[in-house]
């Protein structure tokens, strides 16, 4: 009797062990699942930071520098809710200013392009890179969260269910491919 006690006793110290060890798992993906949207966030706001101090420089024409502006402005005051519209509309919007190389260069050639033209392909690069590493981290944490003892046991806390980022992020060409940065 008493073996068959302490063999219960085991058995229950190894599942709460073992639920133990899978509740901090789904703390430390919902932990980097902040961590990667914090990224995010802020390659985000640098892209649409460097788009904005690009359409008031004056280096583009005046149509380019309005949808740019609109887009990138848009973008920075945009609710959580509609934001990932409003960083789609600003991928679109380089896409169509930037959609020639002539532009590129004709950044490049105004005094303090070359600079802007790389701090804009950087940014533009990056923000694919970020969206990845936080979708990746979402991905992990509802795979592990649809198990059926995270669910029974209320593993997850109260923590909402992550969500995916979604956008347009396809880089103009022009600037997906430049060297450097």
């Amino acid at each position: 009797m008493i073996e068959t006690l302490v063999w219960i006793a085991l058995v229950l110290v190894a599942v709460g062990i073992y639920l133990s060890w899978t509740a901090g798992r789904l703390d430390r993906l919902h932990t980097r699942i902040d961590a990667a949207r914090a990224a995010l966030d802020a390659q985000l706001v640098r892209r649409a930071s460097v788009a904005l101090e690009l359409a008031t420089s004056g280096v583009l024409d005046p149509a380019a520098s309005i949808v740019l502006y609109e887009a990138a402005h848009a973008a920075r005051q945009a609710e959580e809710d509609h934001r990932e519209v409003a960083e789609s509309e600003l991928s679109q919007a380089l896409r169509a200013v930037f959609e020639e190389p002539d532009q590129v260069e004709a950044v490049k050639e105004a005094p303090g392009g070359e600079e802007a033209a790389g701090e804009l392909a950087a940014a533009v690069r990056r923000v694919p890179m970020a969206r990845r590493f936080h979708n990746d981290a979402v991905r992990a944490a509802r795979a592990l969260r649809r198990h059926r003892k995270v669910r029974w046991f209320r593993l997850a806390g109260h923590a909402p269910f992550p969500l995916a980022f979604e956008m347009d992020d396809e880089p103009p060409v022009a600037l997906a491919d430049r060297p450097g940065s």
